[in-house]
């Protein structure tokens, strides 16, 4: 029989950051600031999730790069990589591992409905990777792999943190029986919840409101780098898209206003504060004038980052001691889950 401890006192929360290069505003306001502040409450793990990147091509040296890149904005950003896990996926196993029997969990059909696959495989689905299709799964290993309680996700990922909750439940269910025989009582996974807070989980281009901020998009005035310095971050929100109208009084008012409402939600998230209180303030004013206020709140919450993440950077045996460290704490949770899921489905596994 397999006895799985519980080690945490406080619930678990997991999440991840895929290394692609170019880490932008909404990455930090959609999630990396989000993971300080959940430090208080939660223990917490963060992982570069390069296994992901994988999915698309990727050019080897740039992908060593970029898991640096990450981990560096991790810390910068005022994540604890001593209280709390960072690390990259493929330096633990399991995450591969438990994927794959979640692929023989999953079924067809769910994976069908995933609207970020046929987001991200446009007309050309025949030639993307078998990967892109799984990802899902692989996205529930992440999560399940820890038994997280809670995965701070952006409204575009929340259906990802459904799909896990539905493996999860189905594993439940379908090992019941071995479940409780081997001592975890009625269920083995949790069942995650998303966490979604804040005024700015999406946050939108600066050159068209209607569409998410992006490394991708070819301008580079679309977005806001973590690494810009201050004058490249003022010309940017100065340049950024506005309408001629001046800013309203109600939050409803910004309806149909995609450019005011995303500026109007970056500046509340920057100042902790929320947009009735910023339309309080700015209603009725010109954007020339919000746009003086929002390029030094900007300056002044990410200048700081990104002189530290470019000092991070230079030092890569630093970055790598973290991930190394980070990975070996959380190996030893990763391999007591599967070892337990081994016995819940019946392998024989090496007890030396």
């Amino acid at each position: 029989m397999s006895v799985l401890q519980e080690p945490v006192l406080k619930q678990r929360v997991f999440s991840g950051v895929q290394p692609t290069g170019n880490l932008h505003l909404g990455n930090y306001l959609g999630a990396i600031s989000r993971f300080v502040a959940f430090q208080n409450t939660y223990d917490c793990i963060y992982c570069v999730v390069d296994l992901h990147a994988i999915t698309v091509p990727q050019e080897p040296q740039a992908l060593t790069r970029q898991i640096r890149e990450v981990t560096a904005a991790f810390i910068a950003c005022g994540v604890d990589p001593v209280k709390h896990i960072i690390f990259n996926q493929s330096q633990v196993a399991g995450h591969a591992e438990l994927a794959w029997v979640f692929n023989c969990v999953a079924r067809i059909g769910w994976m069908n409905r995933m609207t970020q696959f046929k987001e991200k495989a446009g007309k050309d689905r025949e030639n993307v990777s078998l990967g892109l299709y799984a990802y899902p799964s692989l996205m529930a290993a992440d999560i399940l792999l820890y038994r997280a309680h809670a995965v701070p996700v952006g409204e575009d990922q929340k259906q990802h943190v459904e799909l896990t909750r539905d493996i999860a439940q189905k594993f439940n269910n379908d090992f019941a029986e071995s479940i409780a025989r081997n001592g975890f009582g009625e269920t083995f996974f949790p069942l995650p919840e998303p966490l979604i807070q804040g005024v700015s989980t999406r946050v939108m281009s600066l050159r068209d409101g209607t569409k998410k901020m992006s490394k991708s998009d070819p301008s580079d005035y679309s977005r806001i780098n973590l690494t810009d310095d201050a004058d490249t971050i003022a010309q940017k929100i100065r340049k950024a898209k506005t309408d001629p109208e001046p800013l309203p009084e109600t939050v409803e008012e910004l309806a149909g206003r995609p450019e005011a409402e995303n500026l109007v939600g970056i500046f509340a998230t920057l100042a902790g504060r929320t947009r009735e209180d910023v339309l309080r303030e700015f209603a009725g004013g010109q954007f020339s004038t919000f746009k003086g206020a929002l390029v030094d709140i900007a300056v002044e919450k990410l200048g700081p980052i990104g002189a530290e993440m470019q000092r991070l950077v230079a030092d890569p045996a630093y970055i790598d001691s973290v991930l190394n460290d980070g990975s070996r704490r959380v190996r030893v949770i990763a391999d007591e889950t599967f070892n337990a899921v081994k016995d819940i489905l019946g392998f024989v596994r090496d007890r030396g």
